[in-house]
């Protein structure tokens, strides 16, 4: 299992997002707009929300007349975002599905996939088989957005001497239960697999300060090079129309591959299906 499949995680991911959003606004500021802008673009056939979560992209777009699907491979955050859907008094479609082989019975001209939930795919094998089937699941000339990050060479040469139980300390927050807790990390990285791996201990305190639970929570992320997307893009049949770095609108040249040196960040990708 990963991170986000465990229901304690699901049920406070909004609550510990949003202090971590405050300490790195500026890498974030935007963000649901940013979607919207798009879903006004290349969504006129239809809108799905791929690893959904708890609906932070869906529920925004949805609230602002735009009805999309949402899935995610999480069964957990989906009942999250169901929960939320529900009390905004909105009826959506919001299942669990893996993205190497959802399937709802009808195509969409935008398909989304926010934040990091390309890069929790463990290998190119299974990029290239979600790659595909979400092809399929797009009309002609459909759009996939999807992001990656710049792996930076000095945090992976860091990861690759640290073991799954050297944690740092990440943020604290209020839980579900109005208990404060503490996040800590610890996340390794296999230099040929490219994967990040460790994990996540949630400490809970009570009013006295006295630690009064413990959780571990495993996490697997891919790390994918701006290369190797443009190669899996073409081989699932897809076009790279833009790559954005960030959600304020700036783009590389694509015609310039060094224009990618004036960013260290984001990449959110704008794949046109080809026909």
């Amino acid at each position: 299992m990963d991170l986000h499949d465990f229901k304690d995680v699901a049920e406070n991911y909004d609550r510990y997002l949003d202090v971590m959003y405050a300490h790195e606004n500026s890498m974030h500021e935007n963000f649901q707009e940013f979607y919207l802008e798009l879903a006004k673009k290349y969504g006129s056939g239809g809108v799905v929300d791929v690893a959904c979560g708890t609906g932070a992209v869906l529920l925004y777009l949805a609230e602002r007349g735009i009805i999309a699907d949402g899935t995610d491979i999480s069964e957990e955050m989906c009942k999250v975002a169901g929960a939320k859907a529900e009390k905004l008094g909105l009826k959506l479609n919001i299942y669990p599905a893996d993205m190497t082989k959802f399937n709802s019975g009808r195509k969409y001209s935008l398909a989304i996939i926010a934040r990091s939930g390309f890069m929790h795919l463990p290998d190119t094998k299974t990029q290239k088989t979600a790659l595909l089937n979400l092809r399929n699941q797009l009309t002609p000339g459909g759009i996939l957005t999807l992001n990656t990050f710049d792996p930076w060479p000095s945090a992976q040469a860091a990861q690759i001497n640290t073991s799954p139980e050297d944690y740092s300390f990440r943020l604290e927050y209020v839980n579900s239960d109005g208990n404060r807790e503490k996040i800590y990390n610890a996340i390794s990285y296999n230099l040929y697999t490219q994967q990040m791996y460790g994990n996540w201990k949630f400490e809970t305190y009570n009013e006295a300060g006295e630690i009064i639970g413990e959780r571990i929570r495993p996490l697997l992320m891919r790390q994918t090079y701006r290369s190797e997307m443009f190669l899996l893009a073409e081989l699932c049949g897809f076009e790279v129309v833009d790559i954005y770095r960030g959600y304020k609108g700036d783009k590389e040249d694509l015609n310039d591959p060094s224009s990618a040196s004036k960013y260290n960040s984001n990449l959110i990708w704008i794949l046109k299906r080809k026909d």
